[in-house]
């Protein structure tokens, strides 16, 4: 129904519309439009012709609807997101996210191109088009992001290079492999010179880095970077030249930290992005809404907040005529009910109206079912896989810190029991477990976690950033392994298991990451996860998708992959009982 990169502009008759000759398509009567280029509140009718915004002022229409008293101002764009992180397929992401007013998207399939390879990124980005959600793509940069885990496929610059020149790719997804931007990887370094020679845009990702490494990695021309924690932390970047994506997804939340960073001289810099945002949070708190109506409450200008959702990532990814209310621009609109609560009330696409009081208004586009290979293969489990022997008293542990995916790396007193380490639940000390789960092959590691808070039984999941093997969180190998085999048996998914009987759970046969089912489904699946999780004891607001980034060897200080505990200030795999240099 929509082009999803509309190349046609009908010059001529937008001219015509534009001066009052000829009628509009759809004319907004009585707005108060937000503009987003002075500041201000401009009143008059908008004039929607083709697809495109003809002009602001007084029109006649075709079609006439009455906004008196409503704020019409631009769809808001998430500046970085994984829609695979939502658990479901595309089009039901769109169907959750367009009625809180997204129009756009950049997005980056990293999670399902590290099971799925090529296929898994042509699958995001296919199952889009026409539809009612602008989704544009980063390619990812590092598939896998280190040589620290086992993942399914490895993507070098062959791979993707033929991708850059669509129109749709925008760039080079997040360097996560930060470490090899610093010290010149090959690999990395020639995706980057591809990306540059193509005049495309490239993602940072570069938590806690600063002074002579920041340096380093912004001179690799590496744009924007969404993992500061700290109004220090972003200021330091944005003065480096950074663009600040400021996230708030479901566990990383960083909005109430780098609010008030948004400011009249820095909002062209920075833009909002949720990075990862389960289905849950997304129909219950929103999407970009939530983040614009939350940092007007924490005391940012409604319209310098607009602007940061709209224009200010539609001009930092090179976006022509995206991001405004005015004449020549896309007719990406949605009206609001007042700026203080960002109430949207509708939504239009090209002109056309797709969203009304929380709910599309029709069926757009078809969601393609993927044909894809098993994706979860795990090799034969043995209780004694999953035993620790003691070699010492002091062992190296996760240490979880809430709303944050950055982990501590903590040094606790280990409890022995017939010479083996065991959970120690009066300290909230459980087990964690990585379980390759790709290639059938027999790498796993055991640690262990504080922070959890589970007292019994075991949680589980194929969600495991960013090589996406099986993460699991036990106080018991017997809980562990039935949780493990769960996943197996479902191909994919999360699971909650007590005294050996799998408790709930919710099937992700979409490489391990997305369910077949609608937004509704998996939000009600998710509620009854959280509550089984809960009941175990987990005091975690988030207790799957904070485990699902114990994995990440790319965010300090201390993870787990299939291949063991990684310190990644030193970015290397270090033994449990190896306590120096803490």
């Amino acid at each position: 129904m929509f082009l999803t990169r509309p190349d046609h502009y009908p010059l001529e008759h937008m001219i015509d519309v534009a001066a009052g000759r000829t009628r509009a398509d759809l004319v907004l009567r009585n707005a108060s439009v937000v503009n987003v280029f002075t500041g201000d509140i401009t009143e008059g009718d908008v004039a929607i012709h083709d697809g495109f915004i003809a002009g602001i002022g007084s029109y006649a229409g075709k079609e006439v609807i009455d906004v008196k008293a409503k704020y019409v101002a631009p769809s808001f764009i998430d500046g970085h997101v994984h829609i695979e992180s939502s658990m479901v397929m595309p089009m039901e992401y769109a169907r959750a996210v367009v009625p809180h007013g997204t129009g756009a998207v950049i997005a980056d399939p990293h999670e399902i191109a590290n099971v799925l390879g090529m296929e898994g990124i042509m699958y995001v980005s296919k199952s889009m088009r026409g539809g009612p959600l602008e989704v544009y793509i980063m390619l990812p940069s590092c598939v896998p992001a280190t040589e620290l885990e086992t993942n399914a496929v490895s993507l070098d610059f062959l791979d993707i290079q033929p991708l850059m020149t669509e129109s749709y790719v925008l760039g080079l997804a997040e360097a996560m492999n930060y470490q090899g931007v610093v010290y010149k990887d090959p690999e990395i370094l020639e995706k980057i010179r591809v990306s540059l020679a193509l005049g495309k845009r490239i993602d940072g990702h570069a938590p806690l880095v600063s002074g002579t490494d920041l340096m380093a990695y912004v001179a690799a021309r590496i744009s924007s970077d969404h993992e500061c924690t700290t109004l220090d932390e972003a200021r330091s970047k944005l003065a480096a030249g950074l663009h600040i994506h400021i996230r708030e997804g479901s566990t990383a939340r960083n909005l109430t930290a780098l609010a008030s960073l948004i400011q009249p001289q820095t909002a062209m810099s920075c833009s909002f992005v949720t990075d990862d945002r389960n289905t849950l949070d997304l129909i219950t708190k929103g999407h970009i809404d939530s983040m614009i109506r939350n940092a007007v409450a924490m005391g940012v200008d409604p319209v310098l907040a607009i602007k940061v959702a709209t224009l200010s990532t539609a001009r930092h990814y090179g976006l022509q005529y995206v991001g405004a209310v005015a004449s020549g621009y896309n007719a990406d609109i949605v009206v609001l009910d007042s700026l203080q609560h960002i109430g949207v009330e509708m939504v239009f696409k090209q002109g056309v109206l797709v969203a009304k009081d929380g709910k599309m208004t029709d069926t757009f586009g078809i969601q393609e079912q993927p044909r894809l290979r098993r994706s979860v293969n795990i090799h034969w489990l043995e209780p004694e896989d999953f035993q620790v022997k003691a070699r010492g008293s002091r062992i190296n542990v996760i240490g979880m810190i809430p709303g944050q995916i950055i982990t501590k790396r903590l040094i606790e007193e280990a409890k022995v029991t017939d010479g083996l380490v065991v959970p120690d639940i009066d300290r909230d000390i459980v087990k964690v477990s990585i379980i390759e789960r790709h290639n059938a092959s027999k790498p796993r590691a055991i640690g262990f976690v504080k922070g959890v808070g589970i007292k019994e039984g075991a949680m589980v999941s194929s969600i495991a950033h960013d090589s996406h093997n099986i993460v699991a969180v036990a106080t018991n190998d017997h809980d562990l392994i039935e949780a493990a085999i769960q996943i197996v048996r479902m191909q994919g998914g999360i699971a909650v298991v007590r005294d050996g009987t799998v408790t709930e759970s919710l099937p992700l046969p979409i490489a391990g990451l997305m369910s077949d089912q609608s937004i509704e489904n998996v939000s009600d699946n998710l509620v009854r996860l959280k509550e089984a999780a809960h009941a175990l004891g987990s005091i975690l607001e988030e207790p799957f998708m904070s485990m699902a980034f114990l994995s990440l060897p790319v965010i300090p200080e201390l993870k787990i992959t299939d291949l063991g505990l990684v310190d990644v200030k030193r970015f290397r795999i270090i033994d449990l009982f190896d306590i120096t240099e803490l």
